[in-house]
């Protein structure tokens, strides 16, 4: 992991020198991480990307959970293929993107992703090329990456341009969240990460447990933490997740929908308060993450 680690800190110093094309599409790329399974994040990212695409936004989820692949689940939708059909020609991306509502659009990564460094640098370029898609349609990429912290998230979380951790007010799933944002830090791939605060009994829980990490990430790392807000436990959730429905739409006045909604809208004003170093990664996220994986 270390190794890994020092490889995006030598890419990220020298991205001056990186060629990468201009970003015609996107706008923003953000990749949703946690430092457990169980803490939300998933159904977290579905249903930001309703309520965004709700708004007018045009969404891209990019679904890298290769072991635990739900997004298409909560969306109630059947994939017939995933990436690694691109990755091994068999299909063009257009051909594996599945249609949600308003505006979502969801991309099941599969196992595609384990095969990109079986690749040489000529396959990787044709990749890159039949991936264009991603860059070239929507606003927003929401990237879920899977649980904890291994090689594939590491380079999901250094190629996008911000960065939300989800946790629980569990104390293992705060600690979890910290050893992230701590690896985050020290090897300097974003200077700021966005947090939320998932499944807590009152606001005040899910403001103390963000004051909790922020006073350790101040007096040890230097790193700045924003507080995007917390989601309230909602029995509705679950009855939500049975019915394969976002509950955003199966309960748009429930507590969680609103606090949904309240967060959506800090994400769509955080936009403005991205740090300059972060811009400096417009463009070219396929590469840099083809290049990652190189």
């Amino acid at each position: 992991m270390v190794d890994q680690a020092e490889r995006l800190r030598e890419i990220f110093q020298g991205r001056q020198t990186y060629n990468a094309p201009k970003r015609r599409g996107l706008s923003r790329i953000i990749v949703v991480a946690s430092g457990k399974g169980g803490v939300g994040k998933t159904n977290l990212v579905v249903n930001l990307a309703i309520v965004l695409g709700q708004w007018g936004h045009k969404i891209v989820i990019l679904d890298t959970d290769l072991g635990l692949a739900n997004v298409d689940i909560l969306l109630d939708l059947k994939p017939e293929y995933s990436l690694l059909d691109v990755i091994r020609g068999y299909k063009d991306l257009s051909d594996v993107v599945l249609r949600g509502p308003f505006n979502v659009e969801v991309i099941p990564g599969g196992s595609g992703f384990s095969e990109v460094v079986t690749l040489d640098n000529h396959q990787r370029e044709q990749l890159v090329s039949r991936l264009s898609y991603i860059e070239e349609n929507g606003d927003i990429l929401l990237i879920d990456c899977a649980a904890g912290l291994s090689r594939n998230v590491l380079s999901f979380i250094a190629a996008a341009d911000e960065l939300i951790m989800v946790t629980t007010p569990e104390p293992t799933a705060i600690t979890d969240v910290y050893s992230i944002i701590k690896v985050v830090n020290n090897y300097r791939l974003h200077s700021a990460v966005n947090l939320v605060v998932n499944m807590t009994r009152s606001p005040k829980e899910g403001e103390n447990v963000y004051k909790r990490i922020q006073k350790v990430c101040e007096n040890f790392l230097e790193i700045d933490l924003n507080f995007l807000g917390d989601i309230e436990f909602d029995h509705s959730v679950h009855q939500a997740v049975v019915n394969c429905l976002p509950y955003v739409l199966q309960f748009p006045r429930s507590r969680a929908a609103q606090c949904t909604r309240q967060i959506a809208r800090r994400i769509l004003f955080e936009e403005e308060m991205v740090p300059e170093e972060e811009k400096k990664k417009e463009g070219g996220f396929l590469k840099r993450l083809i290049k990652l994986w190189s």
